[in-house]
């Protein structure tokens, strides 16, 4: 065998391997990461733009490149656990090979780092709420009178409640936000959909999934969430309707608070104009669940 075709069969075989990118997304990991003598960058910038460089370089190769999130203190615990040195240029490979499978992480397809480093972070922030909202499903416990599965029963409720919101709101497209207030963290959760003419949602089922987990917890938790819905239809205004939640059930929202919940800055309680061509309405009555309120828990 030449060492030409040697050469073109190792090139072939590298394009073969997946590459994963560890990437420290703001000033303060990037900083951290400045302690180990063997990180070689100096300012951040340089570091992005050098990162983007091998994104495009290993995208002209043919390689599969995934980006996940570099976090310093999750990759001093890593070390600690398996007994790595962490100012090593080994132990940043192996940590950021377990953040492969691990981590929330996006495809590399060529996009510039200004619009891949948004949305990686909202891929993290995705998959925290998910871990947190299924940790509150899953710890819930049983029913002390009926033995029922607590996060089960709460997720099949939120799964019907989501599906009589989508029968309420028609064909078109709808976006819906779920706002969960917890104990130590704020979740929540977004999810797109588009309703045809006969009736069939077009989603992301892992995004209605999220979407329902969300509302369970806030089922679970007893929590005075909120949930708003904005109906897209073609040559219409927009319609925003909103819901609260109280001990399982959404309640519609009047028009006035819709209204007031769109157009007052969360921060600071100031009036904001209202949407041009957008109508506020008030949420719509959802029908009773049959199986929302058993005896002995909510």
């Amino acid at each position: 065998m030449t060492t030409t075709t040697t050469t073109r069969l190792r090139r072939a075989l590298r394009r073969e391997i997946p590459s994963t990118i560890g990437l420290l997304a703001d000033e303060r990991d990037f900083a951290a990461m400045r302690r180990y003598r063997t990180f070689a960058f100096d300012d951040h910038p340089t570091y992005l733009k050098e990162v983007e460089a091998l994104l495009k370089t290993l995208a002209r190769q043919g390689t599969h490149t995934t980006v996940t999130l570099f976090d310093p203190d999750e990759y001093a615990s890593y070390c600690a656990e398996t007994g790595l040195d962490p100012d090593h240029p080994s132990s940043r490979s192996r940590f950021t090979d377990h953040l492969a499978t691990t981590g929330a992480r996006v495809t590399y397809t060529g996009q510039p780092l200004a619009s891949l480093l948004p949305e990686l972070v909202d891929a993290a922030v995705r998959r925290a709420t998910w871990e947190y909202a299924t940790t509150v499903l899953a710890t819930a416990g049983d029913c002390a009178d009926c033995g029922l599965d607590l996060g089960r029963d709460a997720f099949d409720r939120a799964t019907r409640l989501l599906l009589r919101l989508l029968d309420g709101a028609g064909a078109g497209t709808h976006h819906l936000v779920c706002s969960i207030p917890a104990a130590d963290d704020h979740l929540l959760a977004v999810l797109h959909t588009v309703r045809d003419d006969h009736g069939t949602d077009h989603h992301d089922p892992t995004a209605a999934a999220e979407f329902a987990a969300v509302l369970a917890a806030g089922i679970v938790l007893a929590a005075p969430g909120g949930l708003v819905l904005r109906a897209m239809t073609p040559g219409r205004p927009d319609r925003l309707h909103g819901w609260r939640l109280a001990d399982g059930i959404l309640a519609p929202l009047t028009e006035a608070e819709v209204f007031a919940a769109y157009c007052t800055d969360a921060r600071t309680g100031e009036p904001l104009p209202p949407e041009h061509g957008v109508d506020h309405r008030a949420g719509f009555p959802l029908a009773p669940d049959p199986d929302g309120h058993r005896p002995g828990h909510h």
